[in-house]
């Protein structure tokens, strides 16, 4: 996994010229790609949610979009539309903005809940249909989308099928003193994303994805992954646990990290790392937990904690 380790190395490097003191968000940003799967960012305004984003699209050699969400927005600003061509007397397609390989989503919530189903069919299936006509979507696809939790005016809350797309949830947080001092220092005379350079190509990627699923992931550790999403399912404060989709992304997700390490198999500690991003967004908490002020990521962090961790040879060997 040597290819996948000096890939990811090289992404990650590139993107911490933007982003400070992020490291674990912007690894769970690469994790995502290589799983071929789509990222919400949700925190607070200011943070660096887009710029995360940019930086990941600036440094692959992929086509990038960027679709600014408004209540007033239609689905066909999104997937594209049909045009009567009075010359040729037939319609044609005008691609929407998600007809790019990489799609920054930005305030995701702001849009109605008829515009955010018009991504649900380009998340899942990679392609969209306009006026019954299916147009593929370009591989690699990738959605990061952007969302503020605590601005509820004018904002629509994704609904748990939208939600259950995205393959991690992830906050940046605010930096430390160190850090924001930093950011004041790299942009005195010009934010950093203006000069970032591509340094992954397209050919890359779709190598790097096809590697990570090669990594191997014992018998034992399998029923580990399964074990804690199923415990989400029977845990006293929660409405609604996690599906198999919750059970697929900590085996996806687990073998990017792996290869992301260098190693050709999975180890319990890297389902740890990831449970949280994985699984939270995909758990609905009842009414106890709530007046109790629990949280997703307690009632993971309680499950994590009363599973047991298998032990042995996890290796091909084992």
């Amino acid at each position: 996994m040597t290819n996948v380790q000096e890939f990811s190395d090289r992404l990650v490097a590139n993107i911490e010229e933007v982003i400070v003191g992020k490291r674990e968000t912007v690894e769970f940003a690469v994790i995502t790609l290589l799983c071929q799967g789509h990222l919400l960012i949700e925190d607070v305004p200011g943070v660096g949610k887009t710029m995360l984003a940019r930086s990941v699209a600036r440094s692959i050699g992929c086509s990038f979009s960027r679709i600014q969400f408004t209540p007033d927005m239609l689905p066909s600003d999104v997937t594209g539309v049909s045009i009567f061509n009075q010359v040729s007397r037939e319609f044609e397609f005008r691609s929407g903005p998600i007809m790019a390989q990489i799609v920054l989503s930005d305030e995701i919530n702001r849009a109605t809940p008829k515009t955010q189903a018009a991504l649900l069919e380009a998340m899942e299936e990679r392609q969209v249909t306009v006026d019954g006509v299916t147009h593929f979507l370009p591989k690699p696809f990738m959605v990061m989308a952007t969302q503020n939790p605590i601005e509820y005016e004018g904002t629509f809350p994704l609904p748990e099928a939208q939600l259950d797309r995205f393959l991690l949830r992830v906050k940046l947080g605010y930096p430390d003193s160190s850090d924001e001092i930093k950011v004041l220092d790299r942009q005195q005379f010009l934010h950093p994303i203006e000069s970032l350079e591509k340094v992954i190509t397209e050919k890359e990627v779709i190598a790097a994805q096809e590697e990570v699923k090669k990594v191997h992931v014992s018998p034992a550790v399998k029923a580990y992954m399964v074990a804690i999403t199923r415990r989400t399912r029977e845990f006293q404060d929660v409405y609604l646990g996690a599906s198999p989709r919750g059970s697929l992304t900590l085996f996806r997700t687990s073998q990017a990290r792996a290869a992301m390490a260098g190693r050709e198999f999975v180890l319990p500690d890297d389902v740890k790392a990831l449970a949280e991003s994985a699984l939270c967004h995909r758990v609905i908490l009842g009414p106890a937990a709530r007046l109790r002020d629990l949280e997703a990521a307690d009632v993971i962090g309680e499950i994590i904690s009363s599973v047991p961790v298998p032990g042995g040879d996890l290796n091909k060997g084992g």
